[in-house]
């Protein structure tokens, strides 16, 4: 009982609430540090957290929780408290360095050692019991030991059976890069000639197969192939789609990339992340401090397979990084688009570590402010908004070097206006909850008050059609632009056009009727005619006028469902009514050759 902890039973702990989020959600904990009492697994008493700011107020609430346990133990005032960068007190005297033995002199023997040691007395296991422990060191995933075999030996395509693909691909760790095909598929064919080319250039690399899925049916149900020829990348039981070009320098660039993700995402500093931008548009920072579990980095791991192809990721621990981004708070994800950062917002620690929608929302940031429209992300950056689509030609490279960077800085503009109009719109709703509050304070109405406080500031935006920016290539893709948008690169030049893909329109002239130009200035003055609910220039449509009539029908149905309703309705009703009319003329079924059926009577139409 000569110890401070064994004489008054009293522990000291610390928990991080970073790490573990809802345990301190369930105790009531929203500000840290909050200093907290139990006994007997119940709350005693709750101290605010800015006693951190007066050591001695501190003090005084561990004496009385002391003085509480052991009646008359603790004397008053109570301890003397070191000033700010003491190393000792009155009450406690730091142990005095050992004397250093003379060269050559023997060292006294452990025996006599162990006699000379001092007890600890009951004030110094108090401070041994305040002095915080060292921080816990941030647990690293322990990664799958790496194949000792030379992936693709050969540089030949391995053909799997349902057995050895089980054997050599899902359970292993080895990354395989497979097509599933059928001999009969004619993209299969032309493409087998790019496949076998990879093969040679990935030797020694990465392992290359293949499944013909006329004769292993059953793994390729089991696949669930949506067509064919179907490209996945596997690594350590999980698989990833490809969904690019089939060019070989296509193949080529995502063996790579997906090589890279092999030794985990790397852990980088301030110096390699400004080397990284210089080479990548977009950039998944993770910022992980020494609390960081090993749940978490596990977490991040997952990411980087369905990452193949799109986007870097990376972590860091980098405290110039962590400044530059104004990151307050630990592990934290944000994405680096040209140096312009983006957060991902999560509430509790376990948001971090939840795959689905932490991929969910780096699918939504991850392509470049401004991407090239291609034939694979075509769907993802043309459906659900207006986009401002460059038509580019490579082949003037210096006019496609600026018209690139004039469409970029368009880009950024209009994306600084649309973040002020949401601060903008988002403070004049608090402003007037605000207002609200405080006139029924000023009239004493309570309910009003109540009622104002329970405002909730709803910034839905549901009506505001959100704006991409994109180019294509205008000579690649000259056949479906020609046709789509009357315009030829190799005539015209270079030319920007606003498209609409929901409702099958565009828009390639200015207020003043000038065809829109690759310049910040003509884009911008565009634009905001465009984007409002009613547009003030008339669009063009992508589709025939035959086809639109149809369009427009089902549009109207699909954007109003009470009219969709009332439809229905009409033609059940008018069907039933049609149906009676016929049992009333006693006619019990609608026969073709009657006079009053679709072929009106007689073999060749004729009514006598």
């Amino acid at each position: 009982m000569n110890t401070f902890t064994a004489y008054y039973n009293f522990h000291f702990g610390s928990l991080n609430c970073v790490a573990f989020g809802s345990t301190c959600e369930a105790h009531n904990v929203h500000s840290w540090p909050t200093f907290v009492l139990y006994h007997n697994k119940e709350e005693v008493k709750r101290f605010p957290g800015d006693v951190t700011k007066d050591m001695q107020t501190l003090s005084d609430f561990i004496e009385e929780a002391l003085e509480t346990i052991k009646p008359g133990s603790r004397s008053k005032p109570g301890p003397t408290l070191p000033a700010p960068g003491d190393k000792q007190s009155k009450d406690f005297q730091a142990p005095a360095p050992p004397p250093k033995a003379a060269a050559g002199a023997p060292a006294p023997p452990a025996e006599k050692l162990s006699t000379q040691e001092k007890k600890p007395t009951v004030v110094e296991e108090d401070m041994k019991a305040k002095t915080p422990s060292k921080p816990l060191q941030a647990t690293q995933v322990k990664k799958p030991t790496k194949p000792t075999s030379t992936p693709n030996p050969l540089g030949k395509s391995r053909s799997f059976t349902a057995e050895t693909f089980q054997r050599q691909v899902t359970m292993t760790q080895d990354a395989w890069f497979i097509k599933f095909y059928a001999p009969w598929c004619g993209h299969c064919q032309a493409m087998a000639p790019n496949w076998i080319q990879l093969a040679k250039d990935m030797k020694g690399r990465l392992n290359i197969g293949e499944v013909n899925c006329e004769v292993e049916t059953r793994l390729c149900k089991d696949v669930h192939l949506r067509g064919y020829p179907t490209i996945l990348f596997f690594r350590g039981g999980e698989r990833v789609e490809y969904e690019g070009l089939r060019g070989l320098g296509d193949f080529i660039t995502y063996a790579n990339k997906a090589i890279d993700t092999g030794n985990g995402v790397k852990d980088i500093d301030a110096v390699e992340f400004k080397e990284l931008e210089e080479k990548e548009e977009v950039i998944f920072v993770y910022f992980y401090d020494h609390a960081t579990t090993s749940e978490d980095f596990a977490a991040l791991e997952r990411l980087t397979l369905s990452l193949i192809g799109h986007a870097r990721l990376v972590k860091t621990n980098s405290a110039l990084l962590a400044e530059r981004y104004k990151i307050t708070t630990w592990p934290r994800l944000i994405v680096s688009r040209d140096g312009r950062p983006t957060y991902y917002t999560a509430l509790a620690p376990q948001d971090m570590r939840d795959f689905r929608k932490v991929l969910g929302w780096m699918q939504s940031v991850w392509l470049p402010i401004v991407p090239e429209l291609t034939a694979s992300n075509s769907r993802e950056i043309m459906d659900g908004k207006l986009v401002v689509l460059g038509i580019l030609s490579r082949e003037r490279a210096d006019e496609f070097i600026i018209a690139k960077k004039e469409i970029k800085s368009a880009a950024i503009e209009w994306m600084d206006r649309e973040i002020a109009e949401f601060q903008r719109e988002r403070q004049e709703l608090r402003d007037a909850k605000q207002l609200r509050l405080e006139e029924a304070e000023d009239r004493g109405d309570q309910r009003g008050v109540r009622n104002a406080k329970q405002i909730r500031i709803n910034m839905d935006r549901t009506d505001h059609k959100p704006v991409g920016f994109a180019w294509v290539d205008g000579v690649f893709w000259d056949r479906w632009i020609r046709t789509t948008y009357g315009i030829e690169v190799a005539k015209d030049g270079e030319k920007v056009i606003i498209n609409d893909e929901d409702q099958r329109r565009y828009w390639d002239t200015t207020i003043s009727g000038n065809f829109i130009m690759a310049s910040r200035t003509s884009i911008l003055e565009t634009l905001k005619n465009v984007a409002r609910s009613s547009p003030t220039i008339q669009p063009k449509s992508t589709i025939s006028s035959f086809e639109k009539f149809f369009f427009d029908i089902r549009s109207t149905f699909s954007n109003h469902p009470i009219l969709s309703i009332i439809g229905i309705i009409v033609a059940v009703l008018g069907s039933l009514w049609i149906m009676r009319r016929r049992r009333r003329g006693g006619r019990g079924y609608f026969r073709l050759d009657e006079k009053d059926g679709l072929l009106g009577g007689g073999m060749n139409g004729k009514v006598d």
